[in-house]
């Protein structure tokens, strides 16, 4: 049987289901592929201890990765699972390191691996990191490099290639994970942080910023629409203020602790609600990169349509699948979406069979970087 290694964060996100997710995505696909699949997340000292090794070992658990999970300190000691030793001889017969965001550089293990795939998850912060002399996103020693983003290298999106050839890939979903029961209409929601983990990026002489900087673009929206506009929303106390205007402007706020912190919790917060609206991160939307959401493609899963903001994807927009760009086309979105909701459902699964399928995105990963 070929082994496949996943890296990536989840310890050191405990309390956020989305982003369990995000892993378990790849780590379910590789697996339903017929993959002998490993996990292994490396981590700075004081991020693994209580909340964030517990977190780990109850999701790796949970999704049958018990026994095929390692949690290690950058030093490359254990924290949970195998020692580095033992892991150097799963690298030695492993087909492929599949690194999301490059969290896996610990050596001697990372360099064992004979193939190693970069995925970026944060584009635009990756490139413009690596392209100011920041070398946190640790591209080098990878063979391929994969980005959410499919614009980069093109016209029309700043983002700069570093001399890398990125490759476009869309989030993968295992479908069978996300079919949701029919139901009526009754909300609009998403699963947001204010600010996200970065601070706005300057390249340049440019500034691209967050989604603080688009939501309050459409702050007024729910006194545009008699729809319920919903948003589990992690935000700093710091941010009274905004917290505020959005409270008088008709959001409906709740803890994303309450209802999104497990995988578990996160999935049915999707599943349970009617569809999706979300703007994303200024960087995304300024640089039309192209950019799409993981946590969309699970609302598509589940049979919910999505009203986005355009970043410039190119995927087909319509029925299922919606984008705006200004306050108008959100509004004309939100009332075709509820207007036409069982027709709007079905084509949200639709377009997730056809260009999310986890068969289909991770076998044409794997194509390219083998």
């Amino acid at each position: 049987m070929k082994t496949v290694v996943v890296s990536g964060a989840l310890a050191n996100k405990p309390g956020q289901g989305g982003e369990a997710w995000v892993r378990l995505n790849w780590l379910l696909g590789f697996r339903k592929l017929g993959f002998d699949v490993w996990f292994i997340e490396q981590i700075s000292p004081g991020e693994g201890v209580g909340r964030g090794r517990g977190y780990f070992e109850k999701v790796t658990q949970e999704f049958g990765f018990g026994d095929r999970a390692a949690l290690l300190y950058d030093d490359g000691s254990p924290l949970c699972g195998p020692s580095i030793c033992d892991l150097c001889e799963v690298a030695d017969s492993a087909d492929l390191l599949v690194n999301i965001g490059g969290h896996l550089h610990v050596q001697p293990l990372f360099g064992r691996f004979r193939r190693k795939a970069y995925i970026d998850i944060d584009p635009g912060f990756t490139q413009f990191w690596q392209a100011s002399g920041n070398r946190g996103s640790r591209l080098e020693g990878h063979d391929v490099f994969f980005t959410i983003a499919e614009n980069i290298g093109h016209p029309g999106c700043p983002i700069p290639t570093c001399g890398i050839e990125w490759r476009p890939i869309r989030p993968p979903v295992v479908l069978d994970r996300w079919r949701a029961p029919e139901g009526p209409f009754d909300r609009f929601t998403t699963i947001a942080n204010w600010r996200g983990a970065f601070g706005s990026v300057v390249f340049e002489g440019v500034t691209y910023g967050l989604k603080v900087h688009e939501f309050r673009k459409v702050m007024g929206l729910p006194n545009r629409t008699p729809h319920p506009m919903e948003i589990a929303l992690g935000i700093h106390p710091g941010d009274g203020r905004d917290l505020q205007l959005l409270h008088e402007n008709g959001w409906h706020l709740v803890d994303p602790q309450a209802v999104a912190s497990e995988p578990a919790t996160f999935q049915s917060y999707v599943q349970t609600s009617g569809a999706e609206f979300s703007v994303a991160q200024g960087i995304y939307v300024q640089t039309r990169s192209g950019w799409f959401s993981d946590r969309t493609a699970v609302y598509l899963a589940s049979g919910r349509p999505v009203l986005v903001q355009d970043t410039g994807c190119t995927l087909p927009k319509g029925a299922g699948f919606l984008t705006f760009s200004t306050m108008e086309e959100a509004v004309a979105g939100i009332h075709r979406i509820a207007e036409d909701y069982p027709h709007q459902c079905a084509a949200a699964r639709t377009m997730a069979e056809r260009w999310f399928d986890s068969d289909t995105v991770l076998g044409g990963l794997l194509a390219s970087a083998l």
